[in-house]
C-alpha cells in the first residue's frame, strides 16, 4: 500500500480537526523524551492547550518550548490476504506539528482559548471566574514547521 504526503492546508486542518486528542512531546533537563495527550483548540495554524499551572510538564516547557505534536486518525487495519501476515498494514492519516510553546498570562484571552478548546468538545461557552482562569495555564504553539501524511487513501 502505497504513502502519500499531504501537502493541502485543507487536508491538514481535516486530519486536526478530527482528532479528539493529539500528542505533545517534549525533552527534559536530562535530555529525556517526555510525551503527553492533550485536549486542544486549533484556529489558523496554531494550537491552543490548557492544563494546571504547575508540574512536569509546566517546568519543561518554561525551561525548553519546543516541541513535536502529531495528529492521526482514519485508522483501519487493511490486508491483501487474510492467510499472510506480512500482507498486513494500517491505514491512517497522520499530521506532525513543530514550534514552541508561548504561554498566554492576559485573562481575557486565556477566557477566549479556555472556551475554544470547550467549544471543541462540548459546544457551549462558559463563564470563568477570576480564581478559576487564573489557576489554569493557558498556552499556544505556532506552526514552524508542519507535515502530514496518509496511508491507503
Amino acid at each position: 500500500m502505497k504513502s502519500n504526503i499531504i501537502t493541502q492546508k485543507s487536508e491538514i486542518e481535516e486530519v486536526i480537526n478530527q482528532c479528539e486528542a493529539c500528542y505533545m512531546s517534549m525533552v527534559d533537563e536530562k535530555g529525556m523524551p517526555y510525551n503527553l495527550p492533550f485536549n486542544f483548540a486549533y484556529e489558523d495554524n496554531v494550537l491552543y492547550f490548557h492544563s494546571a499551572p504547575f508540574g512536569k510538564k509546566i517546568d519543561i516547557l518554561k525551561a525548553n518550548p519546543n516541541v513535536c505534536i502529531v495528529f492521526s486518525t482514519s485508522h483501519e487495519l487493511h490486508y491483501h490476504d487474510v492467510e499472510v501476515a506480512c500482507s498486513y498494514s494500517m491505514k491512517f492519516k497522520s499530521v506532525i506539528v513543530y514550534g514552541k510553546v508561548e504561554f498566554i498570562e492576559d485573562i481575557e484571552e486565556k477566557t477566549k482559548w479556555m472556551n475554544k478548546i470547550m467549544q471543541k468538545y462540548t459546544r457551549q461557552d462558559f463563564g470563568y471566574s477570576l480564581p478559576a482562569i487564573s489557576n489554569v495555564a493557558c498556552f499556544r504553539v505556532v506552526f514552524e514547521k508542519v507535515s502530514g501524511k496518509k496511508r491507503g487513501y
